[in-house]
């Protein structure tokens, strides 16, 4: 009810809290999955950055963050504002490239969307 998640303590590097206990779920994957999700897209205003929440088929809660068009039209802008020298994302081969038409616009939009 809250959207409080908490990660197993799994070490990396010395960190108590890490993506290590976590997975990468591919931008395709995450698309299809956040419209059938307990929670539908949700959005986190400290993080600038949306979520969602879903149960597994054995009832087990999952909260999955990623970056759309938005966040990270929002990332770049406040790269550019701070006159810093450029963004990325972390792994553009995870996005759609299937020649569907959402797919296609989804991708699209996630490129232009590093160029404020």
């Amino acid at each position: 009810q809250d959207h409080v998640c908490s990660l197993p303590k799994v070490p990396f590097r010395g960190a108590p809290c890490s993506d290590a206990a976590g997975s990468q779920v591919p931008y395709a994957t995450i698309m299809k999955q956040v419209n059938s999700s307990l929670s539908g897209m949700l959005w986190d205003e400290v993080q600038k950055a949306p979520f969602y929440e879903y149960k597994d088929s054995v009832g087990q809660f999952h909260q999955v963050w990623f970056d759309d068009p938005h966040s990270i039209s929002l990332k770049a802008a406040y790269v550019k504002s701070r006159g810093l020298r450029g963004i990325g994302m972390w792994n553009g081969n995870s996005l759609d490239y299937s020649r569907e038409a959402v797919a296609e616009q989804q991708t699209q939009a996630m490129w232009q969307a590093l160029t404020p």
